[in-house]
């Protein structure tokens, strides 16, 4: 595959995986929880990297897993005790964040994982990082996202309606004897997964957008669940490739470019739907 065939294809991955996961957390109205976590799992980089010494990406999935599900205990400890959530978001998000910027700066200044690079990734550099396969030289990046895209598959396949019953009407759940709150922590791991899956590659701004634009876009286009995460996933897809194809025309940043593509595709799907589209709301009023 060529040089730009990879970035496309682990763009894409990005994509498709933080769609689907982010579908749950839009349908929960919980898509600030996706900015908190995006962010708080830098301190289980860090910390990874200071108890393991090493840049392996096993040791920064589980680091960045455990803090991801500590952030989420976190923020609903301090709900519970009375705090509003989107207070209890930006305190816990902002403080494991800073924590985790000053563990970098104190103890790893000499090596790759700066601030910078956490926040916007650059993604033209995936291909030069790889290892080889059956004699085919894959990235890293791609080898990671495309198992942390098939674990999130099979996940949502395997505890779909239980995801689907949780998110919709957790009080229903709780009568039918479910396992709310693992199920919960479940859905948060997922989150957790994919962010720091996509973190070295694209960081944390284009991992927020999309974890909620290609989500919020396919929630516009339909009101079923199944059908919302196929959509997810191919606005996710889209945003990458018409994000990296405007970098090069703008020689710009790539991660930003796509970022940049996810929200003029949510203007778009935000006028157009034909379902809750502004131009169909517009004739409606004008016809009634």
């Amino acid at each position: 595959m060529t040089y730009e065939g990879w970035i496309l294809l682990t763009a894409c991955l990005v994509g498709i995986s933080c769609g689907m996961v982010g579908c749950f957390l839009i349908v929960r109205r919980m898509t600030m929880l996706a900015d908190a976590i995006s962010h708080s799992v830098l301190l289980g980089i860090v910390l990874a990297f200071l108890v393991a010494n090493s840049l392996n990406g096993i040791y920064m999935l589980i680091g960045a897993t455990i803090i991801g599900l500590v952030t989420t205990f976190a923020i609903q400890s301090l709900h519970n005790s009375g705090v509003q959530e989107d207070a209890s978001i930006g305190i816990v998000f902002t403080t494991f964040f800073a924590i985790g910027v000053i563990l970098i700066s104190l103890f790893a200044r000499d090596v790759h994982l700066d601030v910078e690079h956490a926040l916007m990734g650059e993604i033209a550099f995936i291909p030069w990082n790889t290892y080889t396969v059956f004699g085919i030289e894959i990235p890293k990046a791609t080898g990671m996202l495309l198992c942390i895209t098939l674990f999130a598959t099979l996940v949502i396949l395997m505890f779909y309606k239980e995801l689907k019953l949780t998110s919709f009407d957790a009080a229903l759940a709780v009568t039918l004897g479910l396992p709310v709150a693992l199920i919960h922590y479940l859905l948060m791991g997922l989150v957790s997964i994919t962010a720091v899956g996509s973190f070295d590659a694209v960081g944390a701004v284009l991992v927020v957008s999309m974890l909620v634009v290609p989500g919020a876009c396919a929630y516009l286009m339909t009101d079923r669940l199944s059908v919302m995460l196929l959509y997810s996933c191919l606005f996710g897809a889209a945003s990458a490739v018409f994000g990296y194809y405007g970098a090069l025309l703008l020689d710009a940043s790539i991660s930003g470019s796509m970022s940049a593509a996810g929200g003029i595709l949510f203007l778009l799907t935000w006028f157009f739907s034909p379902r809750y589209g502004l131009l169909r709301r517009f004739r409606t009023m004008k016809t009634s």
